[in-house]
């Protein structure tokens, strides 16, 4: 049973930074994909940046050039550094996993686990 647990979230102003982490254990599974995913107040889940298990990286295009997903494979930490941002990125962001690939259509699948999310507000 795959567990996901993020930190690093928070209240910031507009053109700052934050990194997100996420810690992942339980994996029964070499091959995985993960991805960062937010829900606005009020709004739908939107993908944000996703890893592949082949190290393909994708990104939501509001978010090209501010943000960066990586990981830490030692140490099972996803993370997402984000910088300039804007009030629209204010958001609860949580991580995802998925077995095997998650392919160019990442932002639209269900993952197989999530955590429960950390809150970023932007102001």
């Amino acid at each position: 049973h795959v567990q996901l647990v993020e930190s690093g979230g928070g209240s910031v102003q507009a053109g700052g930074s934050l990194t997100l982490s996420c810690a992942a254990s339980g994996y029964t599974s070499s091959t995985y994909a993960m991805g960062w995913f937010r829900q606005p107040p009020g709004k739908q889940r939107e993908g944000v940046a996703a890893l592949d298990s082949d190290g393909n990286l994708n990104y939501a295009d509001s978010v090209k050039g501010r943000f960066s997903i990586s990981r830490d494979i030692a140490s099972r930490t996803l993370y997402l550094q984000m910088s300039n941002l804007k009030p629209e990125d204010t958001a609860l962001y949580y991580c995802a996993s998925k077995v095997g690939m998650c392919g160019p259509n990442w932002s639209k699948l269900r993952f197989d686990s999530r955590g429960p999310g950390t809150q970023v507000t932007v102001s």
